[in-house]
């Protein structure tokens, strides 16, 4: 996760060394402080409302440590939508609390404010309806499960039927751990839960249809082939399988293509984790690949994409598709949805 902290005064900033040496190495931290208050591992700021217009929409998580008023203001010409805004959280420069103000599901601050304030001995202070209660959130499971959240009224449809004690639906493809009492595999239900690729499937009146981003995409291309087309190449054979680019988890490739800057450019804009392996380690990959003589001698391997793909551990869904220097093949990864995960 890319965190921004920004602190105003001397104790903020000491606060801010503090929570960045907790998390420096699961999260890419930077530390922004009052150019008067500033030490030599932060980035001074002399105005807060365009630094945070600066990091706004380049941060997963932006913390304040300062009070929530200047917090507020500071945010609030940036604010777009639940579903794109990051995780905004403010704690007071005492460190005596931890307070999420945005993004506290699908962006993760309620969770990551209850797990900061674990590691500072602070209070978290939590607002949302089903937190306060202990039940249920369906953003909050969908976020820490990797689901894509099909319909947003019907995601508030679940919430606020779990606040009213209704019993909910759940259809799965996959298996599930620690379902919630909340659940029940009625089938009469007035609303539910449907977790699937197949996005048609309604099987209540009032249909959560949550699709897992588990498709692995293997990519194979020739030197220096730009973004655009490796993009337009990806999009068209996936859209042609029939299976959603947002359901993407990660790219897989052989080794040698591991500096290619088109790749990079794609795996950033579609934030996915970019995995190599060696022609030694793809050649080692079990099941029927289309081969090529050319590939094999110029990589060392007969085929990188579907080969790079069951190397990851997927299950072919997509077999090797060409086009403008790039080829690309698709497997499903494994899928379990597990109640209690969380999001750090």
């Amino acid at each position: 996760m890319t965190v921004s902290i920004i602190s105003v005064t001397e104790n903020g900033g000491i606060l801010s060394q503090k929570i960045c040496d907790i998390y420096s190495e699961i999260h890419d931290i930077t530390r922004y402080a009052f150019h008067r208050n500033c030490d030599e591992n932060a980035v001074p700021f002399s105005d807060i409302n365009s630094l945070t217009g600066d990091i706004f929409n380049k941060s997963e998580a932006v913390i304040f440590i300062c009070a929530c008023g200047i917090a507020v203001r500071s945010i609030a010409p940036f604010i777009k939508s639940k579903i794109t805004d990051p995780a905004v959280i403010v704690i007071d420069d005492a460190g005596r609390f931890v307070i999420p103000i945005l993004s506290g599901h699908l962006g993760g601050a309620n969770e990551l404010a209850k797990n900061i304030s674990e590691k500072i001995g602070a209070a978290a202070v939590i607002t949302t309806a089903t937190d306060i209660g202990g039940k249920f959130s369906p953003d909050s499971f969908a976020k820490a499960n990797n689901l894509i959240i099909s319909d947003f009224s019907a995601a508030k449809e679940i919430a606020s039927a779990v606040l009213k004690g209704e019993k909910i639906g759940l259809v799965s493809d996959y298996e599930c751990k620690n379902t919630p009492l909340e659940f029940s595999n009625d089938k009469q239900c007035r609303t539910g839960i449907c977790i699937s690729a197949d996005t048609s499937r309604k099987p209540f009146e009032i249909t959560l249809n949550l699709v897992p981003r588990n498709i692995i995409i293997g990519i194979g291309c020739k030197r220096n082939t730009p973004c655009f087309k490796i993009e337009k190449h990806i999009s068209d054979s996936l859209s042609a399988a029939g299976i959603d680019i947002r359901r993407l988890c990660g790219v897989a490739t052989i080794d040698i293509k591991a500096e290619e800057e088109g790749l990079h450019e794609f795996c950033k804009k579609h934030d996915l984790k970019l995995f190599t392996y060696s022609s030694e380690e793809l050649m080692k990959a079990d099941g029927k690949f289309t081969k090529s003589d050319f590939v094999l001698s110029h990589t060392g391997t007969d085929n990188v994409c579907e080969r790079s793909v069951v190397r990851h551990g997927g299950k072919p869904v997509m077999p090797k598709t060409s086009g403008d220097g790039v080829t690309a093949a698709a497997g499903e990864m494994p899928f379990e949805a597990d109640f209690e995960r969380k999001v750090l």
